[in-house]
């Protein structure tokens, strides 16, 4: 009752035409049940207690940011307070209060947002000015709203009901279809996706699957990534986009498994 108190406490807060723009886009109710969701996926299990991520950045389009104006400080005040009842809730333990950010990624469609979770502590008994230590490593999940439909809450094709897509991936003569979410490209035997190409690296780039997107990052490779001919640390693919590592250049695709 509490955290539906706090729902409640956040659609009043955007109720009207900001509400009402918000239909269509990212819902301010639909990033509190994300980030609860993301604080479950990640806990840590240790002797006695369960700990959860105490910091999450939320990564929104341009659009969907512009929206927030005015309204930022409001909104995180409620979905920290949130995120403290849902640990309480399930009795997780927080090294400190729930801290929630927004940022603006260009990268991201309209509707589409990322959550990106850490597990941090401060140092020398808390002091507010002391550096803060990470304890996990972070974690980024993008969602995006169902397609042909205004019902804005985010969900994973499987949830929607949907037959899942499966990256393919051809490259010198070869054809691949990928049926992981997350697969690590480079010369390596170790790799999910061996590329013989000297100019690759031994781990150079993995390919993700977010939501029903698809996502290429380049893992701190000697060469770097490209994506369309042009230079990049992350990208999202479309069918027909091409990356290149190396001297390699990579044709992406998908098709229903």
């Amino acid at each position: 009752m509490v955290l539906r108190s706090i729902e409640q406490k956040i659609e009043a807060l955007f109720e009207g035409v900001f509400g009402r723009a918000f239909r269509t886009n990212v819902q301010p109710v639909e990033l509190a049940r994300k980030l609860a969701k993301e604080m479950d996926d990640h806990r840590v299990v240790s002797v006695s207690r369960v700990y959860v991520p105490n910091e999450y950045t939320i990564y929104l389009s341009p659009g969907d940011r512009e929206q927030f104006e005015g309204y930022e400080n409001s909104l995180l005040a409620e979905l920290e307070e949130y995120l403290a009842e849902h640990a309480r809730r399930e009795s997780h333990a927080l090294l400190t209060p729930p801290r929630v950010a927004l940022e603006t990624d260009d990268d991201l469609a309209l509707g589409e947002f990322g959550i990106a979770t850490r597990m941090v502590q401060p140092r020398h008994g808390h002091r507010p000015d002391a550096p803060e230590e990470q304890v996990e490593a972070g974690a980024t999940m993008i969602y995006k709203p169902p397609v042909a439909t205004q019902d804005t809450e985010a969900a994973s094709p499987e949830e929607l009901g949907l037959e899942r897509e499966m990256a393919v991936l051809s490259w010198d003569g070869q054809r691949l279809r990928v049926d992981k979410r997350r697969v690590v490209l480079g010369r390596s035997r170790e790799c999910d996706i061996q590329v013989d190409d000297a100019n690759v690296s031994r781990r150079h780039a993995e390919l993700r699957q977010e939501g029903t997107s698809f996502w290429i990052v380049d893992l701190d490779s000697t060469n770097g990534l490209e994506v369309n001919g042009k230079r990049v640390k992350r990208a999202k693919l479309d069918p027909g986009d091409s990356f290149t590592i190396g001297s390699t250049e990579v044709t992406f695709s998908t098709e229903r498994e």
